[in-house]
């Protein structure tokens, strides 16, 4: 029986999805901002909060080339 070929890693593949997952946090900080009357503390904050989270989905996406 043969092994499961390593998924590689592609890094234009995990700067999308660091890349996207910024975005959408500090598109939502923004319009939760902005219903409060301060978007730019809304895009601020998500992006604080975007980052980490950024981070973490390209690990969970890629968790299987680093074993």
């Amino acid at each position: 029986m043969e092994r499961a070929p390593r998924e590689s890693l592609d890094p234009a593949g995990a700067g999308a999805v660091l890349l996207g997952t910024t975005a959408a946090s500090i598109g939502v900080g923004a319009l939760i901002g902005w219903l409060a009357g301060a978007w730019p503390i809304g895009a601020l904050v998500g992006a604080v909060v975007g980052i980490p989270a950024g981070v973490l989905a390209v690990y969970r996406r890629y968790r299987g080339v680093f074993s």
